[in-house]
């Protein structure tokens, strides 16, 4: 997780477990994000992980809050979906839609119960094809949807004010640098 000298109005989250195949989705899309664009002071970018109420005071310090997400909404796996503002409590509470859902859903409650949290939250979600093979990278059908899960972010980033900086390609570097992005992640478990 990372964290930030300048605090935050905006908090751009990636949350999943990245261990557990479609469920990592959220992380591999703020990576991406990362690697293209910079964000402008007062926003950034975070790997949430399956942190939980770590994330509390982040998000209760948040005034704008888009979450990426893997999700199972019971659609055809791929589907992207954008959920916003008060639908996304609802959204997460009408079943179980990934490993980590109830302590993400306990997060925005604490954030709001100590006085804080954001005035706007969007959460881009993609059908889940496959949650429970540990150890997979993410399925085809799923990986397709992180461009069109970064421009849906885009657009709402632009909807609050919020315009990133395009990077140069090879100016971009990971998020954590811990060398488990998508490409080393993958290379990680091919034989030789």
């Amino acid at each position: 997780m990372e964290t930030f000298d300048v605090p935050l109005t905006t908090l751009v989250l990636g949350i999943g477990n990245i261990l557990w195949a479609d469920e990592g989705f959220g992380i591999r899309v703020v990576e991406e994000m990362h690697r293209r664009f910079r964000l402008p002071d007062g926003a950034g970018l975070m790997d949430g992980g399956t942190q939980g109420l770590y994330l509390v005071q982040y998000v209760q310090a948040a005034r704008r809050l888009l979450v990426f997400d893997a999700v199972d909404f019971g659609q055809p796996p791929g589907t992207l979906a954008v959920v916003r503002d008060a639908d996304v409590p609802a959204f997460f509470g009408c079943r179980k839609l990934s490993l980590h859902q109830t302590g993400f859903q306990d997060v925005l409650a604490t954030a709001a119960l100590l006085g804080g949290g954001p005035d706007h939250v969007a959460l881009v979600g993609v059908q889940a094809e496959a949650l429970d093979d540990w150890g997979a990278s993410l399925r085809p059908s799923v990986r397709a949807q992180i461009d069109p899960a970064i421009a849906l972010g885009l657009d709402i980033l632009a909807g609050w004010g919020i315009r990133p900086t395009p990077r140069l390609l090879d100016q971009g570097q990971a998020l954590l640098g811990h060398g488990i992005d998508l490409a080393g992640f993958e290379r990680s478990g091919e034989v030789p």
